[in-house]
């Protein structure tokens, strides 16, 4: 693999690994990289539909167990705190103990947590059996790309990534369709027992393929304990905050106060990992400057990728009228591209760098999002299909080549706490892109909709009353009855629609110019040293 340095600084990521007795080293089917590879996209493939499905399931999950919209938050909220806060301790317990038994911990554990939830039989249930499974979860994603950096050699370690990163996009692509026919045809427990047959195959498979890697160097080594509650906290504090901050109001004090206490909280944690002898997380990994920026680049990645599809969604059922198939149907040439992406985005890595690729992926999501502003209550499909492809090759190569950034430029000693130091940054880049492009709709949709209602013929003591369903329009939800007057429906449907859109133009603005920042920082901040292999 091509390392991205800034001299004397940067890790090699070509670093042998660390030295391990002979009863570790892979032997028959153990010993091919690509069996690996195979074994930890069945557990990748099982939590990326899982991420995906439960959106489609909610509002099922809420007329069955008669939940609140507060409880169905925390539906997602109770899984997100739960994965944050434990994915670099899920790396760092694998480069320690072992990243195949961490690996087979997630698996085994994230798939009894989902028959759990089938099983609850009240809110409560689903919510604490979330965070169980996003507990488990956080065993298993960063060891996914922790056994990758143990067994491919540096050569062949970018094409591994680009597939790991193909596999995610394909299961995250197929959740609201297949989540969405299991709903219409089955019943909302069953987007959770799915995962039970997925689960089982990847234990099997894995149980027999997967070789054993850790870092024997760290062995007696004293756990770093301080560290895991420090961590643990600093992103349960940031976390909570940003999937707060759109319900409370970003500058509400609850708000302010859980991110000013987890921004304090992690900057404690620094200080004491740059002094502690054996850190959870090593802050020297930071000194690699494509690692850091990839870092960056994979949170404002996913910023944009979940923020854009979440309001999307809303987008084509609420204000088109699709069904959750339908609309997954339609979406389908972004995950396709993202498909094509990423291993594409491995290869031109492999050969160039990340200099090149992350500015290019991250430029073509800056051209889909300036491309979404043309976009109507009633535009034809014609002018959606090219932003989504565009979003897909952009994120397909900023994944690809930003995982190959942070995992490949770390040490292999330190392979699982790289996969959770990735994986991490993409859960917190997630969480703020739905609530802060949220945010913005809602905000923008508050300042328009009574003149849009207005424009659109709504008289105005009517309109300023409508006013006041400002958050349900910011939803794509029309405030209309079945005693309204046809004209004066089709008058608030017009309206409602055009303050919606408003908010979706606002909010893709913003995102397309982060996009050009994150494209500027990858090209000026990414060096590359050596000559590019044949």
């Amino acid at each position: 693999m091509p390392s991205a340095t800034t001299g004397s600084a940067a890790l090699p990521s070509s670093a042998p690994p660390a030295s391990a007795p002979p009863a570790d080293q892979p032997r028959g089917l153990r010993a091919n990289p690509w069996l690996t590879l195979i074994a930890v996209a069945f557990g990748l493939f099982m939590v990326g539909l899982d991420g995906s499905v439960v959106s489609i399931a909610n509002p099922e999950i809420g007329r069955d167990l008669k939940a609140s919209t507060a409880d169905l938050q925390w539906v997602t909220n109770s899984y997100l705190l739960a994965l944050a806060a434990a994915l670099i301790l899920g790396g760092k317990l694998g480069d320690r103990f072992g990243r195949r038994t961490f690996y087979l911990v997630g698996v085994a554990g994230f798939t009894a947590a989902s028959v759990a939830i089938g099983l609850a039989g009240s809110i409560e249930g689903v919510i604490a059996f979330r965070a169980v499974q996003g507990f488990f979860g956080a065993l298993l994603m960063p060891n996914t790309l922790g056994l990758l950096r143990a067994v491919f050699p540096p050569r062949k370690f970018g094409m591994a990534v680009g597939i790991w990163a193909m596999v995610s996009s394909v299961s995250t692509a197929l959740g609201p369709i297949v989540g969405g026919l299991l709903v219409q045809h089955v019943d909302w427990e069953s987007v959770f027992y799915i995962n039970a047959p997925i689960g089982v195959v990847a234990l099997v498979f894995s149980g027999i393929v997967l070789p054993q890697s850790r870092n024997t160097a760290a062995a007696d080594e004293k756990f770093d304990l301080v560290g895991v509650v420090l961590l643990a906290l600093g992103l349960l504090a940031v976390v909570f905050g940003v999937v707060k901050g759109e319900t409370w109001g970003w500058t509400s004090g609850g708000t302010l106060g859980a991110l000013a206490a987890g921004v304090v909280i992690l900057l404690v944690f620094g200080g004491y990992e740059s002094r502690v002898a054996a850190p959870l997380l090593p802050m020297r990994l930071f000194r690699n400057r494509a690692l850091t920026i990839g870092t960056v680049i994979t949170a404002l990645n996913f910023f944009v990728l979940l923020g854009v599809i979440f309001f999307v969604m809303l987008y084509l059922q609420n204000v088109r009228g699709f069904s959750p198939v339908e609309a997954g149907v339609r979406t389908l040439p972004l995950s396709l591209a993202s498909v094509v992406a990423s291993p594409l985005g491995a290869a031109l890595t492999d050969r160039f760098g990340p200099r090149l690729t992350m500015p290019l992926g991250m430029a073509l999501q800056a051209a889909a999002c300036f491309a979404m502003p043309s976009w109507s209550a009633d535009s034809s499909y014609t002018t959606m299909w090219p932003p989504f492809i565009a979003l897909g090759l952009g994120v397909g190569m900023v994944m690809a080549s930003s995982s190959d950034a942070i995992v490949g430029n770390a040490p292999v000693e330190d392979g699982g706490v790289a996969g959770g130091l990735q994986a991490t940054a993409l859960q917190i880049g997630g969480a703020l892109g739905t609530s802060v492009l949220v945010s913005l709709i809602s905000s923008r949709v508050g300042a328009t909709l009574t003149g849009e209602l207005t424009s659109a013929g709504v008289p105005a003591q009517a309109a300023e009353g409508l006013g006041e369903a400002k958050d349900a329009v910011a939803m794509g939800v029309v405030p209309v009855s079945g005693e309204m007057p046809a004209q004066l429906k089709a008058a608030v449907v017009e309206g409602s629609h055009e303050a919606f859109m408003n908010g979706v133009h606002t909010s893709v603005l913003v995102a397309g110019v982060l996009c050009v920042a994150g494209a500027l920082v990858a090209a000026a901040g990414v060096r590359r040293t050596g000559a590019a292999r044949p």
